[in-house]
């Protein structure tokens, strides 16, 4: 199937093939998946969540970088996901900053993208304007 990765099939003791392999740990049938095929793949999510900021005294593109550049570095330090300013690099009182985020459970992702806004609501010199959020699974 189309975006999914395969993981080496499995072989039953005695050799006999075509058998579906054997995922012994309940958590693990959770997190994993097995096609037609007898294909073993895990489940991934991943989430992305884009915030349309703006800044509050800023007068020049430099003054935005210092402002920016902390509040990325912060976000990236405490949650561990990949973030970046991803717009309107031109505008010196606009910015977005575009953050993902990749977990084995759909649950993880929604969490940490909550906690990143709460982030960024809680920082006195921005202003969320608008806030855009997915979430993809292997499957989609």
């Amino acid at each position: 199937m189309a975006g999914r990765s395969t993981v080496t099939s499995h072989r039953p003791a005695g050799g006999v093939s075509g058998a579906r392999p054997v995922l012994p740990d309940p958590v693990l049938a959770r997190r994993h998946w097995v096609d037609a095929r007898g294909r073993v793949g895990v489940k991934v999510f991943t989430g992305t969540l884009c915030a349309d900021v703006r800044l509050g005294a800023v007068r020049s593109l430099k003054e935005k970088r210092s402002t920016i550049r902390p509040i990325v570095a912060e976000i990236q330090r405490r949650f561990s996901v990949s973030v970046a300013e991803t717009g309107y690099h031109d505008l010196y009182r606009r910015a977005e900053i575009g953050v993902a985020v990749v977990s084995g459970e759909a649950r993880q992702c929604r969490d940490v993208l909550d906690a990143v806004e709460r982030l960024l609501a809680s920082r006195p010199e921005i202003e969320i304007l608008d806030v855009r959020r997915q979430l993809f699974s292997a499957d989609d």
